[in-house]
């Protein structure tokens, strides 16, 4: 008698249906600052890949699948009794819970770049979990909006990303390598278009705005903050060869590390990773000082900043177990491609600095 009270009790005393989701939603964003600055879980076993990786997928798995069930009751009407949702709520906090562990388990000596990885898949899962249950506390059950959410939703996308992470180390080196080359050659390709149409700003004013505003109205850009002066135009092929010269590093570096790179050596790779990372931010740099109006000055601190970049990246490979032969690289030659570069800038920003 006494058992069957509390438990009369216990179920009087659950919060309702939306309630529970919102302790819910609120308990998910909680373990993403946890998952961010989590460190690995000491261990004295041996690792093992191949069932780290079966965890790990089977994991996804199972919080897609708390996912789907969680979309469908919520959905329609009427909506579950709060000891269901109490149930719901807690298997999607055991598999949310459950894919963080597995992350957990993946040790630091199996390399930072690809723990970077699985720890940025891991947050999105959790993130977008938080998002579902989010929605589903904002979106009246049987809307149309709920039709797309099973099928486009954050959390499944995450899910689905899961088997497709790299491996090992040397797999998440190449993978953030081919990033970097990408964001270059886009930065370069866009900064050559610019060049070519001679107006990077056209577009951005109707005809009848330019036609208002062509004097310079306050608010508005005057004909020199649109356009490139022809000393400019000199000052901007240098720069653009300096560009390419980036892209050439980054590919030639991934070329290294896809030929000569070891799965044991992930202390080397991560440093050539961490330092590739500077790359595509200090061409971000360097490009939007090359836009009207440009100041030579600042132009020539983002090179030198992008200089010193390339050159670190270049001494870290040439020093690694990628290089085999540093004497007979390409290196050198990249260097002094770069310094090249470098000098004729200097030459053109000369008047700027002895102002």
């Amino acid at each position: 008698m006494a058992s069957e009270t509390a438990s009369v009790a216990a179920v009087l005393t659950l919060a309702p249906p939306l309630e529970q989701l919102r302790h819910l939603a609120a308990e998910l964003r909680l373990l993403l600052p946890r998952v961010r600055v989590g460190e690995a879980r000491e261990t004295t076993e041996e690792f093992n890949r191949e069932m780290f990786w079966r965890r790990l997928n089977e994991a996804a798995v199972k919080v897609s699948g708390e996912a789907t069930t969680l979309t469908t009751v919520f959905s329609r009407l009427p909506l579950p009794s709060p000891q269901e949702t109490q149930r719901i709520s807690e298997q999607v906090r055991a598999a949310t819970k459950a894919i963080i562990a597995v992350y957990y388990s993946l040790p630091k000596d199996q390399g930072i770049t690809l723990r970077k990885l699985v720890r940025s898949a891991t947050l999105d899962i959790v993130d977008g979990m938080a998002q579902l249950v989010e929605v589903l506390l904002i979106t009246p059950p049987q809307s149309p909006e709920n039709s797309d959410l099973i099928s486009c939703n954050s959390v499944w996308v995450a899910c689905q990303q899961v088997p497709r992470l790299p491996r090992d180390n040397k797999a998440a080196t190449l993978l953030m390598l081919t990033k970097n080359v990408d964001f270059v050659k886009d930065a370069h390709e866009e900064m050559e278009q610019a060049v070519e149409e001679c107006d990077p700003y056209c577009g951005l004013l109707n005809d009848s705005e330019e036609d208002n505003h062509s004097d310079g109205v306050l608010g508005f850009p005057s004909n020199r903050d649109l356009y490139w002066s022809a000393e400019d135009q000199e000052l901007i092929i240098p720069c653009l060869a300096l560009v390419r010269a980036s892209k050439a590093c980054l590919k030639k570096i991934r070329i290294l590390v896809a030929e000569n790179g070891k799965k044991d050596q992930v202390a080397q790779l991560d440093d050539i990773v961490d330092i590739s990372d500077e790359i595509s931010p200090s061409v971000d740099d360097l490009a939007l000082s090359m836009y009207p109006p440009v100041c030579p000055l600042t132009v020539r601190i983002n090179s030198a900043k992008l200089v010193s970049v390339l050159r670190k990246a270049l001494e870290i490979t040439k020093a690694s177990h990628v290089t085999p032969q540093p004497e007979d690289s390409w290196i050198p030659l990249l260097v002094n491609a770069v310094d090249h570069c470098m000098n004729r800038i200097k030459e053109f920003t000369q008047n700027e600095i002895e102002l």
